[in-house]
């Protein structure tokens, strides 16, 4: 069997600036929130705002995996129920014909097991995953200078955005079709594709028990992969990710594979290199859970509220033995908290992390 790289705290090297540089992408990320509270009079998400489908399901950890992979929550066979939020990845409510990435977000109930720092007594999972398989930024300090453009997005017109997506979008596909990809022509030009029909990842590193990975959710249920083929009429429905969301799952179950991808090599799969491709023909996603979301009515009004408003998917909701990990996860949990609180406190949400997935209105 190849050699799979151990976790230890020294693959992580932090820079002697980077607790300055986060502290500047949290004011940036305020500045961004204050402007999109005015916007939309009401206090949104300064990432990932707008949502388009919120499902309650279950996952369920395979049984008989490979001692490499029977790791931290994924150490036993087990059923766990979960919500999960699909959205835009944006930190603005526009119309979908504005294409960019588009988020998946998991908080898994029930899990048992040391916490991280400021955690302790929480029983929730989460992860925060986007689609493409790396981030549009190596490292924070990168990820700051791309952030201090996007805090002036609420100000540019929708139809400056439309024309920037249609033209990445398009670069996009001209750079597949030589077999070249760039995360950040996707960002600002993602394909309209089903959100039912994506596949998602945390790009990023992971802590994976006594090893490290990235993870990726992927749909597998036959209906699913049709839904690729779909068009997406965002030219004449502002909202057409959320009616593609939730006319599916009306009549139909959701199914994913949870696939987890495990570093052999710091330098080829590097931990503070968000952006750098881990190839699969050096270490392929392999599968460890199924996740399924049962037919539904995804976006009932009082549910939609209390995930909007109230709940927090957060990066530092997580187990000690999937610990985020490198430049970019390290910003996300500081700033993830900070933002969350901030966002639930102006609009009077909650601040308690939920126990059970009965908190998840019906």
């Amino acid at each position: 069997m190849s050699r799979f790289v151990p976790y230890s705290p020294s693959v992580e090297v932090i820079p002697d600036d980077e607790a300055e540089t986060i502290d500047k992408i949290i004011q940036s990320m305020h500045r961004l929130s204050d402007r999109t509270q005015e916007q939309n009079r009401h206090a949104i998400r300064v990432s990932h705002a707008k949502s388009h489908g919120v499902a309650v399901g279950e996952l369920v950890v395979s049984e008989a995996l490979p001692p490499e992979l029977r790791q931290g929550l994924f150490a036993k066979p087990g059923t766990y129920p979960v919500v999960v939020r699909l959205a835009n990845v944006p930190g603005e409510i526009e119309s979908d014909a504005v294409s960019t990435q588009r988020g998946l977000a998991v908080k898994i109930f029930g899990v048992e097991g040391e916490m991280l720092p400021g955690h302790a007594g929480e029983v929730t999972q989460d992860w925060v995953l986007d689609t493409g398989d790396r981030f549009a930024a190596p490292t924070a300090k990168a990820f700051l200078g791309i952030h201090s453009g996007l805090e002036h997005a609420p100000q540019v017109a929708e139809g400056v955005k439309e024309a920037v997506s249609k033209v990445s979008r398009a670069t996009n596909v001209a750079l597949h079709a030589i077999g070249v990809d760039s995360a950040n022509m996707d960002f600002f030009g993602h394909p309209k594709i089903h959100p039912l029909a994506e596949a998602y990842f945390t790009q990023a590193a992971i802590r994976y028990g006594d090893y490290i990975a990235k993870l990726a959710v992927v749909p597998v249920s036959a209906a699913q992969r049709t839904l690729a083929d779909q068009k997406l009429d965002t030219a004449n429905d502002p909202d057409a990710l959320k009616t593609a969301t939730v006319d599916y799952l009306r009549q139909n179950d959701a199914v994913f594979e949870v696939r987890v991808q495990l570093c052999r090599d710091l330098d080829a799969m590097p931990v503070e290199n968000a952006n750098k491709e881990w190839k699969e023909d050096e270490s392929p996603y392999r599968t460890v859970a199924t996740l399924t979301l049962p037919r539904q009515d995804a976006y009932t009004e009082t549910r939609r509220k209390y995930v909007d408003d109230e709940l927090s998917f957060c990066v530092s909701h997580s187990l000690v033995a999937h610990r985020p990990l490198g430049s970019i996860m390290r910003a996300r949990l500081q700033a993830y908290p900070v933002m969350s609180r901030h966002r639930r406190m102006a609009n009077g949400g909650l601040l308690e992390e939920p126990r059970s997935i009965e908190n998840v209105p019906a």
